[in-house]
């Protein structure tokens, strides 16, 4: 079993996390800019995930809003999918949000990305609604929730 390590971004991780943002969702990238802007936000935070801090493969970015959190993106390079890390990443953030006593957490995420889904479900997200036509290329977004 390989042993992943978590950590949170700083500046001197940002091309990485434009790569693998990039990697991770092709045609649904946020774009470069989007990504580097995100490091700049007031309230947001980013973990990231890899074998060491120089070959991150995974990424969650999210937001703290006062005792609500979302999950505003989590991706992992498409040849280590289904390798554990995007649950090690979940499973960080929830810890990290229970320690800053945050109550609830949320997301949108593509009814079509089954593997996703299901990943939010055994961390025990539930369904909260619908966001019909929510992505740009008309999928929509299941609304998920996590009462801390």
């Amino acid at each position: 079993m390989t042993a992943w390590q978590v950590w949170s971004a700083e500046a001197n991780d940002e091309d990485a996390l434009v790569t693998l943002e990039s990697a991770s969702f092709g045609a649904r990238s946020w774009g470069e800019n989007s990504v580097r802007e995100s490091f700049h936000v007031p309230g947001v935070a980013i973990l990231m995930a890899g074998r060491n801090r120089q070959q991150p493969i995974g990424f969650l970015i999210w937001r703290d809003l006062g005792g609500e959190a979302e999950i505003l993106s989590l991706g992992v390079a498409p040849d280590t999918q289904r390798s554990g890390v995007g649950q090690m990443l979940l499973n960080g953030f929830i810890d990290q949000a229970r320690q800053t006593h945050t109550d609830r957490l949320f997301l949108e995420v593509d009814e079509g990305n089954v593997a996703a889904c299901a990943l939010y479900q055994q961390a025990g997200f539930t369904q909260s609604g619908l966001r019909k036509s929510y992505y740009r290329d008309g999928a929509n977004a299941v609304m998920m929730q996590l009462v801390l």
